[in-house]
């Protein structure tokens, strides 16, 4: 069964994005709800992850190599000024959404086991990095017009 690969990659996923969110929080200070936000993403962040800890001890947590690589590819450390608060805010994204659709997928195999208890605990994840992935993208579009128009 395959479906511990998976648990493996999601969970070493949040985990990865709860330590990118709490570098940009820390890079970008002075953009007091960027920090704030970022901080408190980092904590659900945390909390997803430890709630898949029961599943994976069901299935067998094997943890692949891909959330390490990606987290590696995507997110090299911060950057500064408007344009590095756009890009670090970007690669927040595209590391949410990598959750999201790990997410959907454990979600199919999970119902494929009738593991309803899985399923619900999915779910509820699921819901919360749709949440991330709506203030990511509500955030950046504030920041562009200024990081994309304006120099610095």
């Amino acid at each position: 069964m395959h479906l511990a690969h998976y648990l493996g990659l999601l969970h070493k996923a949040q985990d990865s994005l709860a330590a990118a969110f709490r570098e940009v929080a820390s890079a970008h200070a002075e953009e007091v709800d960027v920090a704030h936000q970022c901080e408190q993403q980092a904590t659900l962040c945390d909390e997803r992850a430890a709630k898949l800890r029961p599943f994976a001890d069901r299935y067998a947590e094997d943890a692949p190599e891909e959330p390490e690589r990606l987290h590696s590819e995507l997110f090299r450390g911060t950057r500064t000024g408007g344009i590095g608060l756009l890009r670090d805010l970007q690669d927040l994204y595209l590391m949410a959404s990598e959750c999201d659709i790990c997410w959907t997928l454990v979600r199919q195999a999970a119902q494929g086991l009738r593991d309803n208890e899985l399923v619900a605990t999915v779910e509820e994840c699921d819901a919360g990095t749709a949440v991330q992935l709506a203030w990511l993208r509500t955030r950046m579009k504030a920041a562009a017009p200024q990081a994309l128009v304006v120099a610095e």
